[in-house]
């Protein structure tokens, strides 16, 4: 047998580090948002000088659903598969209720959603694809 051989479990490896690579900064971002927000609202900080209008519930939907998906990679470190699912599930949930909201925009400030969303959605589908090929939950 030759001992030189790469073992058959590598590619799963190197595929689980590129997904938690990636998603660090993304939890920390969102971390430090939700860190924020809630000391805002704890110290009673003075709203936002620019805020033009009141955000609906519906506008917030968006938000809510990326930190979510954010939590499912955030789980993804301990049960990679079931974390990965989670993740792509309210990643999904997010784009459909994007789509619902108006048209697919056209312009780059209008993208922004969609292109965050695509950034949580490519470490949970390699969480996924290292999960099923290494047989973890």
């Amino acid at each position: 047998m030759n001992e030189t051989a790469p073992s058959p479990d590598r590619p799963p490896k190197r595929i689980r580090w590129v997904a938690r690579i990636w998603s660090v900064p993304i939890i920390v971002v969102v971390l430090l948002i939700l860190v924020g927000n809630i000391w805002s609202e704890l110290t009673n900080a003075p709203p936002d000088p620019y805020a033009v209008e009141d955000i609906t519930l519906v506008d917030s939907l968006a938000p809510i659903f990326i930190a979510i998906s954010t939590l499912g990679l955030a789980l993804a470190w301990r049960w990679e598969k079931f974390g990965g699912i989670f993740s792509l599930v309210f990643t999904a949930v997010m784009y459909i209720t994007l789509l619902i909201q108006g048209p697919f925009p056209t312009e780059f400030r209008t993208l922004t959603p969609y292109l965050l969303g695509l950034v949580v959605l490519i470490p949970g589908i390699l969480f996924v694809v290292s999960g099923t090929r290494s047989g973890s939950k």
